[in-house]
């Protein structure tokens, strides 16, 4: 399938892949001593407001789209306020503060948790958010302690997209186990040309690339140095002796892994949903995707959750938070997310709407598989996550420059325990 792109969803999908962590230390700098509820000023009464990072033409437009619709179902008027993905959660703090928060405020799934431990979200279950149809998993993502905050449109994944031209004049099957990968990876690197590419850069795109390969080798973001977590920065490790894998994964975003791929200087790349879009627009590359490889066959591949999620704060107007409601309940609804899922190439939160996407793009179906097993980053630790990040996004710098995994790791695990 093939869809136009604009400068404008070329910056987004730059921007989309970068997941954004606010340290737990800014959050409560910014909120300070001031509650979260309440409203500052007078409100409209039949006017909504959307906090979202929509920012460019296409998903401004297709948002514009839904909430239309919406408004007219609703009998109100729905209105988005787009920022950039990076001052989403600052700015909402800021709005909190002043006592003029959004009705709804969309954020980043590794977000919400560090917003929700503020105090500031409501629990959607008892706004009458309907969760039918969602898989556990995508419910996990979207709550904190136990709590649903966050409902998700759609969500997305990581996935293994690979040049087919590359492969079937190699005589190479698409690999499905590490050995597989590494194998293949070393068969298709040549001078100029690298057989797998993928993100190790100090940032969350990294840390994000990073949590397929260790959750499905058993590992755990509670136990960062364990052999499991080892095993799975030594693969990483080992694709770069090889020569398969460019010295330059420790600088490269998600964005610049896709601009190599489509280069045709890597056969194979770890990437998401969000790069089909890009991917459409140079017509004489013809790829495919799969399913992350794992450490041996049978294994399950388990990738992470990502992708916003509509979260409802309290404004200390409960009638308006139930209208809020209603507006989550109608931007979640089946047809809705169909729509969304096709314009953005993400996946659709809800199952039966999943299963209408699946027939729409068949040649997607792997990362609908891959989401049915995949997992929220921020489940066990919530606003910890952050934590846990910047201590891997160090640790991949010192593992893939030449130290140990085992020393880099334990490292990164002693700075979670400590706090630092």
């Amino acid at each position: 399938m093939t869809a136009h792109i604009t400068d404008g969803s070329r910056q987004r999908r730059r921007r989309l892949d970068r997941r954004v962590i606010v340290p737990l230390t800014v959050v409560s700098a910014l909120v300070g001593a001031v509650a979260l509820s309440g409203c500052g000023s007078q409100r409209d009464a039949s006017v909504f407001t959307v906090l979202n990072s929509s920012t460019d033409d296409s998903y401004h437009g297709w948002d514009a789209a839904t909430l239309k619709r919406c408004s007219k179902q609703l009998g109100v008027t729905i209105e988005q306020q787009s920022v950039p993905a990076a001052q989403v959660m600052t700015k909402s703090l800021r709005m909190a503060s002043s006592k003029s928060l959004p009705d709804i405020i969309q954020f980043d799934g590794s977000e919400m948790p560090t917003f929700a431990e503020t105090g500031g979200l409501l629990d959607l279950k008892k706004l009458g958010v309907s969760t039918a149809d969602i898989p556990e998993g995508i419910l996990d993502y979207g709550s904190y302690k136990g709590t649903y905050y966050g409902a998700a449109r759609t969500v997305n994944t990581l996935a293994l997209f690979y040049n087919k031209d590359i492969l079937d004049k190699a005589g190479l099957p698409v690999p499905t186990t590490w050995a597989e990968m590494q194998a293949t990876a070393k068969k298709l690197t040549k001078k100029g040309s690298y057989g797998v590419a993928l993100s190790a850069g100090g940032a969350e795109d990294g840390v994000y690339q990073f949590t397929p390969f260790m959750w499905s080798n058993g590992g755990d973001e509670t136990d960062l140095d364990s052999p499991e977590v080892v095993g799975a920065l030594d693969y990483w490790k080992s694709l770069l002796k090889d020569g398969s894998l460019s010295k330059s994964t420790v600088n490269w975003t998600q964005a610049d892994v896709n601009d190599q791929f489509m280069a045709g200087n890597a056969a194979m790349m770890i990437n998401g949903p969000w790069q089909v879009e890009t991917l459409n627009t140079k017509k004489n590359l013809h790829w495919g995707i799969a399913q992350i490889p794992v450490p041996k066959a049978g294994d399950d591949s388990v990738g992470p959750l990502g992708g916003g999620m509509l979260t409802i704060p309290d404004v200390g107007d409960t009638a308006r938070e139930k209208t809020s409601a209603k507006i989550v309940n109608c931007m979640t609804s089946e047809q809705e997310e169909v729509t969304y899922a096709l314009n953005s190439w993400m996946i659709p939160a809800n199952e039966k709407a999943a299963a209408v996407w699946r027939t729409k793009v068949p040649s997607l179906s792997s990362l609908a598989d891959q989401v049915a097993t995949a997992r929220s980053r921020t489940a066990q630790l919530g606003s910890g996550w952050t934590s846990v990040s910047l201590a891997l996004q160090s640790a991949f710098q010192s593992a893939l420059t030449g130290q140990s995994s085992e020393s880099a790791l334990h490292h990164a695990q002693q700075r979670v325990e400590s706090g630092n």
